[in-house]
């Protein structure tokens, strides 16, 4: 699979675009947790989970192939002067594996590099 452009979808042919990204440390179990932000979400904005049947994985696919992770969280935030627009979506999923830990490290990788996005340390108070 050379040459492929990294993609996420939470619909089968509905690409969706990432904003940041969070790696977690769970320092009681170990658990490695990563949090995607999403600005907007075409799968809301066109209604597909009313027209299409959501499978519960999120498919990240690059040129090693295609990664199914099952979310353990989707939030939703909203502002506006309603407080009714959305703001952003984080989604999180676990792993627990090193092997599964460093697959999707370079997913990330290659997303990042692909949209112009850069690693950075968040800065502690």
């Amino acid at each position: 699979m050379a040459n492929v452009l990294p993609t996420i979808q939470f619909f089968e042919g509905l690409y969706e675009e990432i904003d940041s990204v969070s790696l977690r440390l769970n320092r009681s179990t170990g658990t490695k947790i990563v949090v995607l932000t999403f600005r907007q979400l075409k799968s809301i904005e066109q209604f597909n989970s009313f027209r299409n049947r959501f499978s519960k994985v999120m498919k990240l696919t690059d040129e090693e192939g295609e990664i199914q992770v099952e979310p353990s969280s989707i939030k939703f935030f909203f502002g506006g002067d309603e407080g009714d627009e959305l703001d952003h979506v984080d989604c999180a999923f676990e792993i627990d594996r090193e092997d599964h830990w460093q697959r999707v490290q370079r997913f990330m990788d290659r997303y990042a590099e692909a949209n112009g996005m850069a690693f950075g340390k968040k800065d502690e108070k």
